[in-house]
């Protein structure tokens, strides 16, 4: 428990519930309890209407008594609680009470101890008593903060007291038969009905000089405020700046600094915060935190101060985001640029003379919070003097240091490690509006010798327990990836001085080495990191080299290699949410910048097959990168060979990069809703390329420095690229394009003409909105322009058709082709049908087998020649005997070789040539072809 939280307020002694009158006559009673239903816990409702009558009659002599009579009787029969039906009455006659307490002191006690028993639970007779009686209670709970006008100390702690009882509600003593206890969130909720909150924040103003009282209001403030609803009403109200702007206001128990504080925390966190710095946003609110801090920072010793020192650092950090809060004017932007440099920078500010931070959490948690806050003040124009004085700048380079291993820290290793990474994080945001410093420092000089030491291989275990730590445990990749942060914010100031500096430096040489070495290093735990720290690295270099031909030589074939690599990562890899999809953004404006431009490097990625990858990637057809290939597509096209690689290039289905191109500017224009018909023909030819949102826009005459939605509409689509490129391929030597792509291809080729036409087209009817009539001349040279235009749009219609019908005239040919291919196919099959059919009858049926045999016979005689030349030997094609149609086979008796030679027709082959041949020469081996039903013995012819 803290010192705030242990000393409560010092209560009020309470009243005595006896009161003594001077009269002794007996008042009559309005109700009475029974000792019976005493003991049952029971009571009967008084009439109540009856006090009140009495408490609104004038003139008689013993009035006074007899109401302070009633009121202690109404006290007794209540003491366990008020019942929801009768609270509107009750809290009546409180308020009458209240009335005479200014004239009559003694109804005091009786409004006390009626304010004392709201304390309890409120009762129920039926389930829907909370509801039906909902309105009277949410206005008489709302009437408690109205009471704290009656300036009574007493009245006034009591009435915090049983506010504070709302969330702290204690069952009653007794239980009253046919009653029930009311919800525990009920007086909550009927407290935000009633605009309790509001009331008691206003009821602050009447207690500047009462500090009790005002501590006890703030608990219950405290406790209304963790309601949204009450935190809403409270802002109203003006509650932040009237609590902050007492937070300096003295109090030995320390309690009005802690509640006050809680409170402002449970503002910012439940209500609107913008509402909140609005109000905290003035000069009487920071000062109040400004010495409050102050007091907190030098003198504070314990845990809890240090903590309460924290958190009001945090509701000053919140308060500066507000562009508008005085915080130098206050002179607190000085003090924390002081207290968050005194350490690394030595000062004579009496304000820190002699102070040390140690290495506790809350101390720890100090520093990184003045960082912060530093990052936030330095967005501020008027903070930089401040800055400098600081030296701001020097002390945070303290920290972009390799660990000495033998020096004495005041910081733990893991926390000297946070506080390094985050001081490499405030430099990049503080850096670039001190560049004179950073200079002067020789901050170039700084960063590249720690990335260095980040990238070498010396042994250093780093925690990674931080948020700025994430992903470099065991590794120095956090520090490597804020350190290149650092310099990707300098690098990107385009400062001619940096820049020259860290290329004089050798940052290209060193910064595509990383990039290697990061590749080696390469594993699936520490990916995402790596991914960032290629892409930074990337983004660097595209600083360095993009104005600076002398650099892009230095990236040279090193550089290009590295391109080259990441565009070959998987295509897949870029769904994965790592970070893919950076590094190839990336890699897409290092090509424009360190590799365009530069021939050599050039020729050496067209060499590598560069073009193939940036079309690869063109095909997969994702939006948020074909405007940036297609951008380097464009220029790269400037080259003469490079023309001849975006023509070899082949995708999925052997498709070409004209066809890609086609494709896609199909797909854009649907997306835009320009109007094709079914066969991608121009259907307005006087507007060919405008656009679904060019319809809906009206033309508006614009200043001429202004530049129109025909204009605009060039930049904000591919159409014009696709355009540059097909145009430097040459449109009329597109290989692999259908007839569809050519139809499109038309619209392509005139695309400049139809923007053209587009362009004047607007310049005529911002003429006629104008109401200016031109001279006759260039009336008829905008008639002309505007019917060319048209007659150009007409002139591709009549060429898209003519290519229609012709391709529907290929299309029957090709139809034709493939029908007569058909019939042929069906002719075959029926042939080969008949064939078998006739094959089957002659193996079945006798008669037919001779017929044909007969036929086959007749057939071979009359092909024979009629008569035979002289000295013919005749050879014999057939087996005499053989009732067969078939062919008899491969077989041949030759009569001119001796049979003992070959030992007959069927005898083997080899065999014979075993033997000697008789006449001169060799015998050649022939083989012989053996058939299934080949006879044993042929017959000679």
């Amino acid at each position: 428990m803290s010192r705030a939280e242990a000393a409560e307020p010092a209560e009020a002694p309470e009243p005595s519930n006896r009161i003594k009158f001077s009269s002794p006559r007996q008042i009559p009673i309005v109700g009475v309890v029974t000792e019976d239903e005493e003991v049952q816990g029971a009571f009967k409702s008084m009439d109540l209407n009856r006090v009140i009558k009495l408490f609104e009659e004038t003139g008689k002599d013993d009035l006074e008594e007899r109401q302070l009579k009633s009121v202690k009787k109404l006290v007794q029969c209540y003491q366990n609680g008020f019942p929801l039906r009768d609270l509107a009455q009750i809290f009546k006659i409180l308020n009458l009470c209240a009335e005479k307490i200014k004239t009559q002191p003694h109804f005091i006690e009786p409004a006390y101890n009626i304010i004392k028993l709201c304390g309890l639970p409120f009762l129920k007779k039926k389930a829907s008593d909370e509801i039906t009686y909902a309105e009277d209670t949410a206005n008489s709970i709302g009437l408690l903060g109205d009471l704290m006008k009656i300036q009574n100390s007493e009245l006034r702690i009591q009435i915090c007291k049983c506010i504070i009882d709302f969330y702290h509600a204690e069952p009653p003593k007794k239980h009253i038969t046919g009653y029930q206890q009311a919800s525990s969130s009920y007086k909550i909720k009927m407290a935000e009905v009633g605009e309790l909150a509001k009331t008691m924040i206003q009821s602050l103003e009447l207690l500047e000089n009462q500090l009790v009282e005002k501590l006890w209001v703030l608990k219950a403030l405290q406790h209304l405020s963790t309601s949204e609803v009450n935190c809403t009403l409270m802002v109203k109200a003006q509650a932040a700046s009237g609590i902050c702007a007492h937070l300096n206001d003295p109090d030995p128990s320390g309690q009005l600094l802690f509640r006050s504080s809680e409170i402002l925390w449970n503002l910012l966190e439940k209500s609107s915060k913008e509402e909140i710095i609005q109000q905290l946003s003035n000069l009487k609110c920071l000062l109040a935190l400004k010495e409050v801090f102050k007091n907190l920072f030098i003198r504070g010793v314990s845990h809890y101060d240090r903590q309460l020192r924290n958190d009001i650092l945090v509701i000053t950090t919140i308060i500066s985001q507000n562009p508008g809060a005085p915080m130098v004017e206050s002179g607190f932007t000085r003090d924390l640029i002081l207290f968050a440099t005194f350490n690394e920078v030595k000062s004579q500010n009496p304000l820190v003379k002699g102070l040390k931070l140690s290495n506790s959490y809350e101390d720890f948690e100090l520093k990184k919070l003045l960082f912060n806050i530093i990052v936030i003040l330095c967005k501020d124009l008027s903070t930089i003097q401040l800055l400098i004085d600081g030296k701001v700048i020097l002390a945070l380079f303290t920290y972009v240091k390799r660990p000495e291993k033998h020096k004495i820290l005041e910081w733990s290793a893991a926390q000297y490690e946070e506080l390094q990474l985050h001081a490499i994080a405030t430099l990049s945001s503080v850096a670039p509006f001190l560049i004179d410093e950073y200079l002067f420092y020789k901050g170039n000089d700084q960063v590249l010798e720690f990335l260095a030491w980040c990238d070498n291989e010396d042994s250093f275990f780093s925690h990674g327990n931080s948020f700025h730590g994430a992903g470099g445990r065991g590794n120095k990749f956090a520090q490597m990836r804020y350190s290149l942060r650092l310099l990707r914010a300098m690098v990107y100031l385009e400062n001619d001085t940096i820049n020259k500096d860290l290329c004089e430096n050798g940052a290209i040489q060193q910064l595509i080495g990383i990039f290697k070495n990061t590749i080696s290093k390469y594993n699936d735990k520490e990916e995402a990191i790596l991914l960032e720290i290629q892409s930074d690295i990337l983004l660097i270099l595209s600083g360095l080299c993009e104005y600076h031909i002398p650099g892009k030589e230095i990236f040279g074939t090193e550089g290009v290699d590295i391109i080259l690599h990441v565009m070959k990562t998987d295509p897949k890899k870029l769904q994965s949410g790592l970070g893919y999809n950076v590094l190839l953004y990336s890699t897409l404006d290092s090509i424009w910048c360190c590799i365009l431009g530069c021939y050599p490097s050039e020729d050496y990625f067209l060499e590598k097959e560069g073009i193939f990858l940036l079309l690869d990637l063109l095909a997969l057809n994702q939006k948020k990168f074909c405007n940036l290939i297609l951008g380097i597509m464009v220029e790269f096209c400037d080259n003469p060979k490079t023309a001849a690689h975006v023509n070899a290039w082949r995708g999925k289905k052997d498709q070409t990069a004209a066809s890609l191109l086609i494709k896609l500017w199909r797909k854009e224009e649907k997306e835009l809703g320009v109007k094709r018909d079914k066969y991608g023909k121009i259907v307005d030819t006087k507007k060919p390329l405008f656009t679904s949102f060019q319809e809906e826009q009206k033309i508006i005459p614009l200043p001429a420095n202004c530049p129109t939605i025909a204009v605009m509409d060039v930049a904000e689509n591919i159409r014009a690229k696709i355009y540059a490129v097909l145009g430097k391929l040459d449109f009329e030597n597109l290989p692999g394009l259908s007839a569809e792509d050519f139809v499109t291809l038309c619209i392509i080729h005139r695309y400049l003409d139809f923007k053209i036409g587009e362009i004047w087209n607007e310049i005529y009817e911002e003429i006629k909105l104008e109401k200016l009539r031109p001279v006759t001349t260039d009336k008829k040279i905008l008639e002309s322009i505007t019917a060319a235009s048209e007659n150009i749009g007409k002139m591709v219609v009549s060429l898209q058709s003519e290519m229609i019908e012709s391709q529907a005239r290929q299309d029957v040919q090709n139809e034709q082709k493939v029908y007569t291919k058909i019939q042929a196919t069906h002719k075959q099959r029926e042939l080969a049908n008949k064939s078998w059919e006739n094959f089957l009858a002659r193996t079945s049926n006798a008669k037919t087998l001779k017929k044909a045999k007969r036929l086959q016979e007749k057939a071979i005689e009359s092909s024979r020649y009629g008569e035979r030349p002289p000295n013919a030997i005749f050879h014999r094609t057939d087996i005499k005997g053989l009732n067969a149609t078939v062919p008899s086979g491969g077989v041949v008796t030759v009569e001119s070789t001796p049979a003992r030679l070959v030992g007959g027709p069927l005898a083997d082959t080899d065999i014979a040539l075993k033997k000697l041949p008789i006449r001169g020469g060799a015998l050649q081996k022939v083989k012989a072809v053996k058939t299934v039903d080949e006879p044993k013995k042929s017959d000679p012819a």
